[in-house]
């Protein structure tokens, strides 16, 4: 089944959260301790990142910090902190470079972050202090006391039905304009990259899904496939036809290929026989999309609201449309195509006369 793979990313996020914690003060691993009942080990691993980035900053930054070892510091750093003190570090999010060793040479890295990497470092944080406040080892939180970063909504970018066909149809006949190296590798993975767009277009799921998929996870009897939702639910997604014979032209290549060791139930595999990474689906997705449209950029993200636009068109039930995308609160799917609905609130309007002509 499919949580071998979630299994194993799991305890390699906890692996790596402990590593990441044995440079960190004591009291913060409480925190981290208390997570664990309700935050995914990737959620946590995520905060882990974002608390080291809001350390490392104040001991650049601060000078009482700045000859104090980060592992002996207590709780009482956060209280020395005023609210000015986290705007300006809310404002260095916006670019920061972290000097760090490679091999053992040093080398900067810059970072930058969008609205949604500069709130989600920002929620980690207010996250981090309300723990300490509502716990009384701290007596002020001045993170309440700085705005939130703002996001503001975009257009939710979705393929038409011509360019969806001209992508399936690309993946499959591409090779037509190729020679040399490039033909056979498009000939190796021509089959396994139709069925895995055909299967991403065709039911919706998220790519850290896709490739978590085990060959036994995949029912032909029902046409289903059982899946590991985020946040750990169990879910059973249906397909159609075309789905259904993307998926069986690809086992017949997938039964010549000898796996790696630990490899041997992925359903798709890279080149170098593992099991297929997201990283990787997402690059393939790219490199065929930019031949089919140059003024949208697709990822696997993409390839899922064009299925849940499709699904919404076709059936008009937004609950549905939630229930298939395994959307825990139907507000967030009503927020994706809220345009679709104006459109049909617009029909309704026109289909009504008043009288006759």
């Amino acid at each position: 089944m499919a949580d071998s793979y979630h299994s194993e990313r799991d305890t390699q996020n906890i692996l790596q959260l402990r590593e990441i914690l044995k440079d960190f003060p004591p009291f913060a691993k409480q925190y981290f301790l208390a997570q664990e009942a309700s935050k995914e080990s990737r959620t946590r691993l995520s905060y882990a990142y974002d608390i080291r980035t809001f350390f490392r900053y104040l001991q650049e930054n601060n000078p009482v910090l700045r000859d104090r070892d980060i592992r002996t510091w207590d709780v009482s750093v956060l209280d020395d902190l005023t609210a000015t003190d986290i705007d300006e570090y809310k404002s260095f999010l916006s670019v920061y470079k972290v000097n760090e060793s490679l091999l053992g040479a040093p080398r900067e890295n810059s970072f930058t972050n969008n609205e949604f990497g500069l709130k989600r470092k920002m929620s980690a944080l207010r996250s981090f202090y309300a723990f300490y406040y509502k716990r009384e080892m701290i007596r002020t939180n001045p993170t309440l006391l700085v705005d939130m970063p703002k996001l503001h909504e975009h257009t939710i970018v979705r393929m038409d039905e011509g360019e969806t066909a001209a992508l399936l149809d690309l993946i499959e006949h591409g090779g037509d304009q190729l020679s040399g190296q490039k033909k056979l590798y498009y000939e190796k993975t021509k089959l396994r990259d139709l069925a895995i767009v055909t299967l991403l277009l065709g039911t919706g799921i998220r790519v850290s899904e896709c490739v978590g998929l085990d060959v036994d996870d995949v029912d032909f009897r029902n046409n289903g496939i059982h899946i590991i939702r985020k946040g750990g639910s169990e879910s059973v997604v249906y397909f159609g036809d075309e789905v259904e014979k993307a998926l069986l032209d690809y086992l017949e290549v997938r039964e010549t290929i000898t796996p790696l060791p630990g490899h041997e139930r992925a359903l798709f595999y890279s080149t170098q026989r593992k099991r297929m990474g997201v990283q990787a689906v997402e690059n393939m997705v790219k490199k065929y999309s930019r031949m089919v449209t140059t003024s949208k950029k697709i990822t696997p993200h993409k390839l899922r609201s064009t299925y849940g636009t499709a699904l919404y068109r076709e059936t008009g039930d937004i609950y549905l449309v939630a229930d298939v995308l395994g959307h825990k609160d139907v507000n967030t799917t009503k927020k994706h195509y809220a345009a679709m609905d104006d459109q049909r609130r617009r029909s309704a309007a026109r289909a009504v006369r008043l009288r006759e002509d």
